[in-house]
């Protein structure tokens, strides 16, 4: 079974996907927003490559636990993906990732460019590995 990772922003949208046996995950794309319908349609041909069958999102969390603004956002998006796509859609906090993966780039010596790039990626990675690690413990 594969499961698809999102990390929502406001630009882009970065992308993982779990191997077939749902262990670990792998980033694979970011997807950069031009319009609720658009971004559906490009999820939808992503899902439709890899046989996903659940679609794991972040959900932006205040540090005190609270939802924000981007919270709604994110949450909406989610909404239209369920209702076009027809698959689960299971929001996973995702506090931190954003800094974790600017970290793990920043440890490797990425230059500036190059982590601008892939950072919804890699944050994408962390949501869904989260929760692979949370669904095999």
């Amino acid at each position: 079974m594969r499961i698809l990772g999102l990390d929502i922003g406001d630009r882009t949208i970065g992308v993982a996907i779990s191997d077939p046996l749902g262990l670990t995950a792998q980033g694979i794309t970011t997807v950069k927003r031009k319009g609720i319908e658009r971004d559906i349609e490009e999820i939808k041909n992503i899902c439709f490559e890899y046989g996903v069958e659940k679609i794991v999102a972040g959900l932006p969390k205040n540090m005190n636990g609270t939802l924000g603004p981007q919270s709604e956002k994110v949450k909406s998006v989610c909404e239209a993906l369920e209702t076009n796509l027809g698959i689960e859609i299971i929001m996973w906090d995702e506090r931190l990732t954003t800094v974790a993966a600017h970290r793990l780039m920043l440890e490797a010596d990425l230059s500036r460019e190059k982590r601008k790039k892939i950072v919804d990626k890699i944050a994408a990675t962390y949501i869904l590995q989260g929760y692979l690690d949370s669904i095999y413990k």
